[in-house]
């Protein structure tokens, strides 16, 4: 079953009760996940530069960048009352980025030619 969600009321899942089970570290989420055949691709958005990255998920994305067949994308964008997308990057192990678009016509164009390179 597939649906699509738009509520900008959403709640983010809150993992205070979590604290200390393992020790320093937390969960993390992710925004988005796509399967295309044996290929993932992993988004996470934030509202623009000035929304941290924290540390944590700084590092389980550029991880998520090192395993086969996985992209890893930061969009700069919201999805309140529609989808905008100021920037999107692709995230590689080393922590830079590479710029691959600055609007959602080329996000959309870019996940359809991800997907159609399965």
């Amino acid at each position: 079953m597939a649906y699509i969600m738009r509520n900008k009321h959403a709640a983010h899942v809150d993992f205070s009760e979590l604290k200390g089970l393992f020790g320093t570290k937390s969960p993390s989420d992710v925004d988005m996940i796509l399967r295309s055949g044996n290929r993932f691709l992993i988004c996470e958005w934030k509202r623009g530069p000035n929304e941290p990255l924290p540390y944590g998920q700084e590092l389980l994305l550029r991880y998520l960048s090192k395993i086969q067949n996985f992209t890893v994308l930061i969009i700069y964008g919201n999805t309140d009352n529609e989808m905008i997308v100021d920037k999107f990057f692709k995230v590689n192990f080393e922590g830079q980025c590479t710029i691959l678009g600055n609007s959602l016509k080329e996000y959309k164009n870019y996940l359809v030619q991800w997907d159609k390179n399965e």
